[in-house]
């Protein structure tokens, strides 16, 4: 089953045939179910297995002062792809971040696709403890780990 909002439409997506790495070639849906989602994105989706990638084609609107793509950016992409990998492994239970570290390793820069992964280390009654990367290519950007809170749980 697709993430939840994979069913955006593609008309507003940067078009194939521009030199740019093409996600919808590569075997990416666009996701977007939030406001906030849209607004940072595109996001990307793409099932690998019995997980899911995330990702984001990085363009200048994401980069800082310096040229290269903005921390807070990178942090977004890994509070999204964790929380996903939790709503997955929950039976879609609804979760909110209550803890996120990461750790900065690289540089991302405009015209580089980033992909997140991610994988649960620990479950409890009512909270998840998951763990993740952020590469371009090889090569690592970030990693992040973190808690989340299920709601609902008894």
């Amino acid at each position: 089953m697709p993430p939840p909002g994979a069913d955006i439409s593609t008309a507003s997506l940067p078009s194939a045939g521009t030199g740019a790495f093409d996600p919808a070639g590569a075997g990416w849906q666009p996701r977007g179910n939030s406001n906030f989602s849209t607004l940072v994105g595109p996001l990307w989706a793409r099932r690998e297995g019995e997980s899911w990638a995330y990702g984001f084609l990085a363009g200048p609107q994401h980069s800082n002062a310096r040229g290269i793509v903005h921390g807070g950016m990178l942090v977004t992409l890994a509070d999204n792809a964790l929380g996903l990998v939790v709503h997955e492994a929950s039976g879609r239970q609804p979760a909110v971040t209550m803890q996120l570290n990461t750790h900065f390793l690289s540089a991302a820069h405009p015209g580089e696709f980033v992909e997140a992964r991610g994988e649960v280390m620990r479950r409890g009654r009512s909270v998840m403890f998951v763990r993740g990367t952020l590469t371009v290519g090889d090569r690592m950007v970030l990693a992040a780990d973190g808690i989340w809170k299920l709601l609902g749980a008894r």
